[in-house]
């Protein structure tokens, strides 16, 4: 007999409800109403799990941080390649898109809960710091030729680039905030900052990757 799935808890759906609104409405258009009106509970039930939309965001912060440690960790014993930045470029936008309503409201989440700034500048510190290994693996490798200033102002652009890519997409598009959001542009994007640096193979790969998603 197949096992049976456990329930999701309450918790769980204000969360995950929370999440797809914030995404389709944007953060500072959707209340805790709107969410308990979504799920179907009355606000009570909603207060007594999550006493304010802050705590909500904070949870989903959470989360979106757990996703990233693995994300953010370079390789170990082993020389670093371009599909390794590439991989870790996919699977950085991917979280940013499910996440995407911290990015399209920044500014104003930021701004109004106090813990927020200091956790996400140590989340930006550390995806700097990847890159940073990364590049400084590819030097190493041969792929790659950069002084050390030049591959940290790379990491630092690299970061300009991703924080707000998002949203540059939908305004270039013109469309729906969160839609037609092409994650291979996006990395491709990246590595044409990096690419001036690249020698022989992992040039090429990326010149490649131009053609065919420009």
């Amino acid at each position: 007999m197949a096992e049976r799935k456990r329930p999701r808890r309450t918790r769980e759906r204000i969360l995950e409800t929370a999440l797809a609104l914030f995404n389709r409405l944007g953060e500072p258009n959707t209340t805790t109403a709107d969410i308990a009106d979504e799920m179907g509970i009355s606000p009570g039930n909603l207060y007594y799990h999550f006493r304010s939309k802050d705590e909500i965001i904070a949870e989903l912060f959470a989360a979106f941080e757990r996703r990233l440690d693995g994300v953010l960790a370079a390789p170990e014993q082993r020389a670093v390649s371009i599909e390794d930045l590439w991989l870790l470029l996919h699977l950085l936008f991917e979280a940013m898109l499910d996440h995407r309503f911290f990015f399209r409201d920044l500014d104003e989440i930021l701004s109004r809960n106090r813990a927020l700034p200091s956790r996400f500048a140590l989340l930006m510190r550390r995806s700097t710091r990847t890159v940073i290994e990364l590049c400084r693996g590819l030097v190493a490798a041969r792929a790659m030729h950069a002084s050390e200033r030049e591959i940290e102002a790379l990491a630092e652009n690299i970061g300009l680039v991703a924080t707000y890519w998002i949203s540059y997409q939908q305004l270039r598009a013109g469309g729906q905030w969160g839609s037609g959001v092409s994650l291979d542009r996006a990395a491709y994007q990246v590595l044409a900052l990096i690419s001036p640096f690249l020698r022989g193979d992992a040039r090429a790969l990326v010149e490649r990757l131009g053609s065919e998603y420009l």
